[in-house]
This record gives structure tokens, sequence and C-alpha cells, in this order.
């Protein structure tokens, strides 16, 4: 893989990162309960009919300069209880509006920092959704967790709550990177932390992720730090460009004083890690993550049934519509997408009267549905056939064109400049310009054109 100077200047240009289409920026306010509840009796007729089930913990012992996720610091136990009780509270709302003949085939515990809080109360809530549905075989129970906060009493009671992928926030082993991010090192060795995540279940899949392009990283270094994750038998890993956002998350200026890698760099960073990741038994999945070619992940992009949420890649069997619980999280259905309120208290009063804390939604029109379709294979498989999508949409070439020809001047520009392979079945993306995927969707995108929102960049 060689990414030209001339392509980077051109292409690396603020784009959505499509974990969701509409992305989030066009979520518009004034969605409250009854049309949560609409929502969610509604997508009990859509699909895919198994549930994928987001639970947002907020809380974190320290806040890492880099992240624009939405997050607090540690509150106290008392807190820390009322929240769990609002989890629990929020599900007994949503629980009883989506039919029990549905089954469960993905948990994910995303943040903040999940393992944060004791594993008591991960355990709890684990219990409730169990006792209220079916799990498919082998349904996905993932958390993220930081390394620094993992014991081994702690792993031994994740494994007993159900936990069976665990997805560790290394970001990078430079300790004087760390320093710099607001973040420590891992309290276990990582090599000996997989083995015991690991042991006596061959179920469990550890993935480790990392994030190139923060002050102080020079390709070596961070090339060292992603072979010290695959020396460390990653079943996956994934490598995040940082996004310098300093309007969502005011501490990244603390970053941009320091000094950041140029662009580069980081392409050069992106593209050390795709080589080694790839000589040493690692498949690119989609734009940002590896996975051994025995993986599930990989198998599942073989065969074309990969899917890609707010959680990342996922295969077609663990897919289900989204139902999150939580401050900020995002619940995404077939037809509407609904965001729950940033603020605790909020959160939790409207809960204490009995009403879904959303604020934010979206209703999906079926232009929108069309193009999200696009957009998800494109992302998910590097290519489109046209005539595989007019089968999958149940719609005739004349209509799928309306939908294609937009993109065409694009197209063909990303075609002159090698990025993708285009004729008149469909397109293909270089491998070697995979960086500039979400360039590729956007040139489908019709409301990314002369539109403000602010994305991050590729690079």
């Amino acid at each position: 893989m060689n990414i030209s100077k001339e392509l980077l200047e051109k292409y690396n240009k603020p784009v959505p990162r499509y974990t969701s289409y509409p992305p989030a920026n066009f979520f518009k306010e004034g969605f409250g309960h009854e049309d949560y509840k609409k929502a969610i009796i509604q997508s009990n007729n859509e699909k895919p009919e198994n549930i994928s089930i987001y639970i947002h913990i907020p809380f974190c012992q320290k806040i890492c300069h880099y992240c624009g996720c939405n997050n607090c610091n540690m509150r106290d136990s008392k807190s820390i209880r009322a929240y769990v009780d609002g989890i629990i509270k929020e599900m007994k709302l949503t629980f009883e509006h989506i039919s029990k003949d549905r089954k469960v085939s993905q948990i994910h515990y995303g943040g903040g920092t999940p393992n944060a809080i004791e594993v008591d109360y991960l355990d709890e809530i684990n219990q409730f959704i169990f006792s209220s549905f079916k799990l498919i075989e082998n349904a996905e129970v993932a958390i993220e967790c930081n390394p620094a906060h993992l014991t081994e009493r702690y792993i031994e009671r994740m494994k007993e709550a159900g936990f069976n992928r665990f997805s560790l926030g290394i970001q990078d082993f430079d300790k004087k990177v760390l320093d710099i991010i607001n973040r420590d090192a891992s309290y276990i060795p990582v090599p000996e932390l997989i083995k015991l995540l690991k042991y006596n279940d061959n179920r469990v899949s550890v993935n480790l992720d990392f994030i190139y392009g923060l002050p102080l990283q020079t390709v070596d270094s961070f090339k060292d730090s992603v072979q010290q994750g695959i020396d460390a038998g990653a079943d996956r890993i994934v490598t995040f460009s940082y996004a310098h956002v300093p309007w969502v998350n005011k501490a990244q200026i603390i970053l941009e004083k320091v000094g950041l890698p140029s662009e580069q760099d980081k392409i050069n960073m992106f593209e050390a890690g795709y080589n080694l990741l790839c000589e040493n038994g690692y498949n690119a999945i989609g734009l940002d993550h590896y996975a051994l070619k025995t993986d599930e992940l990989s198998k599942a992009q073989a065969n074309g049934n990969l899917h890609r949420n707010f959680q990342g890649y996922c295969t077609t069997r663990t897919t289900g519509q989204v139902y999150a619980f939580g401050v900020s999280a995002i619940s995404q259905f077939e037809s509407a997408f609904i965001q729950n309120t940033k603020d605790i208290e909020e959160y939790l009063h409207l809960l204490d009267r009995k009403k879904l804390a959303c604020n934010k939604g979206y209703i999906l029109t079926n232009n929108d549905k069309v193009i999200k379709t696009i957009i998800d294979q494109v992302m998910c498989n590097k290519e489109l056939n046209y005539s595989d999508l007019s089968t999958k949409l149940d719609i005739d070439n004349k209509t799928l064109n309306k939908y294609i020809t937009p993109a065409q001047n694009t197209l063909m520009e990303l075609s002159k400049d090698g990025i993708i392979s285009l004729n008149e079945e469909g397109l293909k993306v270089n491998e070697d310009d995979i960086l500039f995927i979400r360039n590729v969707a956007a040139a489908f995108d019709p409301l990314v054109k002369g539109n403000n929102a602010s994305f991050s960049k590729p690079v």
C-alpha cells in the first residue's frame, strides 16, 4: 500500500464516518416518549428480527484528552446505583413494547468506561436482559474495557456475568504517549491479560483498539505498538484515525498545543499498520478493523455477510435492530433513529416519570433507506454490484439509476484517480486506497452536498 500525497491533498476532506445513515448530525430535536414508543412498536414488524442491545456507561476514572465520546468523571456509589436503576427502568419501559418471540443476538457495553463501575452492576443489567428475552446460540455479549482497571477478579466476574467478547482500549503501548493523552497503561501485561480473558473458554474473543495520529507518535513507534498487539494474540485489531474535533471536546486543545503528527505521518502510520497486520495473518475488514482469517468477521466479509452500526463492524448473524440504553445512546431501527438526552439528571428525571428519555431522532424515508443500503454495501463489502443491489432493494434498474446517476461524476473522478474500478455493472474500491472508502460512500449521499455539518477527515 502506498497512498500518494496528491490523493491525500485531494480527498482528505471532512466526511461522515457512516456508522449510520443519515449520520447523527442530521438528527432532529423534539422527539419524545410517544415518538419513541411508536418507533419501537413499528420495529417489531421490520428487519432484522433479532435484537441488538447497547448500554452506555458514561463514567471514567480519568478523562482521556483525545476522547470525543459522551463521558463524565466517576461519581459516588449512590449516583452510580441511581444510574444503573435508571437503565433498568428504561429497559422495562422499552421491553414491554418489544415482541417476546424475538431473540437477542448482540449485547454491547460502551462508554465512557464500562469497567469503571463495579462488575456486579454489569451482571445485574445482563441478568435482567437474559430473563427478559431468549438469546440466539452463541450470542455476542461484548464490553469495551480500559485495561488499566482490569484485575484477575474483575475478569473472572465479567466472564461469570456472561461476557464473551472484550474490546481493550490500548490506544498505544508507549508510556510517553499515554501520559500525554492522560491515559494509564494496562494494570496486567496485555499478553497475560488476553490469556486470562480466554482461559478455559474457546468462545471468548479479544480485540485491541489503537489510535494513530496522537502526539509523540512516530511511524516506527506506532508500528511497534501494533506488533505488540499481534504478538499478544489478539483476535481482532482496530486502528482508529485520531479525530481532532476540539469543538466537541475542548480537552483536545491540549494535544494540539503539544503538537500532532502531520497528515503524511498519519498516512504512513496507517499504511505501516495495514501492511504489518496483513502480513501477519489478519484480513482488512471494512475501513479500520482487522481480523484473523479464522475469525467470524473474516468469514462474514468473504461471504458478504458483514454489517456496520454505531458499535462498529459485526456479522449479519449477530446483527439486530439496536435498542440503546443510557445517556446519549442511539437506537437504530429500520425506519428510525432515536437518541437519548446527554444529561444524566434529565435522563433520570424522565425515567422517574415513566417517560422514555429521548430528545432527538430521525424518521427514515424510503429514499433514505435506499441510500443507506448503498452506503452500507460500500462500507462493508468495498464494492457495489448494481444487479445484486437492485434485487436486494426489490427495485428495477430504472429506479436504482435515480440514486446512482447523481453520484456518477464523482465516481468517474474517483475512478480516474484509481481509487475505484468502475464499469456498467458496478464499482469496486481499490484495496490500496481503502482509506478513502468514506469518500466513495459520500458520493451517494445527497445530505452532505453543500452541507456545513462538522465531520472528521479520513486522515
